[in-house]
């Protein structure tokens, strides 16, 4: 009785590391699909930053994160398939 009750304690603990995985990696999935999509905008709102606070003027980089922002909606609309799978590679997307 002893043994199975610890053999049924090992399952259970097993399965939830398990689905405790199976969400990390769907969690990890989608930050790489939000960070390719925005990563331009993170550099350069990160840049923006770094120079204000080093006492420069950070608003090219403010302004270049915001281009790169509007762009990514657009990128984020459009259709991307194997048709246009080398279309989409050289321009980055």
């Amino acid at each position: 009785m002893l043994f199975s009750t610890n053999q049924s304690l090992r399952k259970v603990r097993g399965q939830g590391m398990t689905e405790y995985i199976i969400i990390v990696a769907l969690i990890a999935i989608a930050a790489i699909g939000v960070y390719s999509a925005f990563g331009n905008v993170v550099k350069g709102q990160t840049g923006a930053m770094a120079a204000e606070l080093g006492g420069k003027d950070g608003s090219s980089a403010a302004n270049l994160a915001k281009t790169q922002a509007e762009g990514a909606g657009s990128r984020g609309s459009s259709k991307h398939t194997l048709e246009n799978f080398q279309d989409s590679a050289a321009k980055g997307r």
